[in-house]
C-alpha cells in the first residue's frame, strides 16, 4: 500500500495543482510515486493499493495512463480519517488480505531490500515492523569533551537516534488493530510496543533514504538518481 493523500504544503507551489506524490523528481519526468512503484516492483511486489486524498483525481488520471510495472488499484479517502483511520480504510482493498503486506508513505524516497525486511519481520514474530533510518541532521554539530573544551565541528552528521522511515511490514491481522479515525502512531504502535509485538528494521549501511518534504529534498533525490545512473 502507498499512502498518497498528503497535501505537501511545504512543497508549494509544486503541490498547488497536484498531490505531493505527483511532484516530479527533477530531470526525470517521473513523479515521486512512479519511482516508488518501480522500486516496489523490483522488490517483487505484484499488486499495490494507492490511498488517495488531496487532489485524488490528478493521481488517479496519471496512474490510469502510465505504463506501470505492477497492478495498481486506488481508494479515495472522502473525509479525513487520520493516518491510522486512512490506513485501515485502504486496507479493506488489499488483494490478498490473508497475507502480510508492505506499506509506505507516498513521500519517501528510498532503496533497500524489502525481502530482507520481510524476513526480519517473520523471524521476530512481530505484528508490525517499521524501517528505521538515521537521517543527516541539517545543522553542523559541536563536539566537546567532559570539561567543555570544543574538540571539533562536524557538518550535517547522521542522527544518533533512529527515526521511523515510513516503510512497514504488517501481519494480516494488523488492520483490525487500527483506529477507525485517528493516528495509529499514537495508539496502535505504542500498544504493540508495550506488548513487544512491534519490531524495528535498521536500514542497511549505505541505503539511501529521504522524506521528500522540501524543494531541497527533491534536488537531493535527483542527485542520487544521477549518481546511480553514473554507477
Amino acid at each position: 500500500m502507498v499512502l498518497a493523500g498528503g497535501q505537501g504544503s511545504r512543497l508549494r507551489p509544486y503541490t498547488d495543482d497536484r498531490p505531493k506524490p505527483m511532484v516530479e523528481i527533477p530531470g526525470t519526468g517521473v513523479p515521486i510515486i512512479g519511482h516508488q512503484l518501480a522500486w516496489l516492483a523490483a522488490e517483487g511486489v505484484t499488486d499495490a493499493v494507492v490511498s488517495c486524498g488531496h487532489l485524488a483525481g490528478v493521481l488517479q488520471e496519471w496512474l490510469a495512463g502510465a505504463r506501470l510495472p505492477l497492478r495498481v488499484a486506488t481508494v479515495v479517502e472522502e473525509e479525513p480519517l487520520g493516518r491510522g483511520g486512512g490506513l485501515k480504510y485502504a486496507a479493506a482493498r488489499l488483494p490478498f488480505p490473508d497475507r502480510p503486506w508492505f506499506a509506505t508513505n507516498g513521500d519517501v524516497w528510498t532503496r533497500f531490500s524489502l525481502r530482507e525486511m520481510a524476513a526480519f519481520h517473520a523471524e521476530r514474530g512481530a505484528v508490525a515492523t517499521l524501517a528505521l533510518a538515521r537521517p543527516r541532521i541539517p545543522w553542523g554539530v559541536v563536539e566537546t569533551d567532559g570539561s567543555g573544551q570544543v574538540l571539533d565541528f562536524v557538518e550535517a552528521p547522521r542522527s544518533p537516534y533512529p527515526v521511523n522511515a515510513g516503510v512497514y511490514v504488517f501481519d494480516p491481522g494488523f488492520a483490525a488493530l487500527l483506529p477507525d479515525v485517528g493516528d495509529h502512531e499514537r495508539t496502535t504502535f505504542p500498544r504493540l510496543a508495550r506488548q513487544r509485538r512491534l519490531a524495528g528494521f535498521p536500514l542497511p549501511q549505505g541505503a539511501f533514504w529521504r522524506a521528500i518534504d522540501t524543494v531541497k529534498d527533491l534536488a537531493e533525490a535527483a542527485r542520487e538518481l544521477g549518481a546511480q545512473a553514473g554507477a
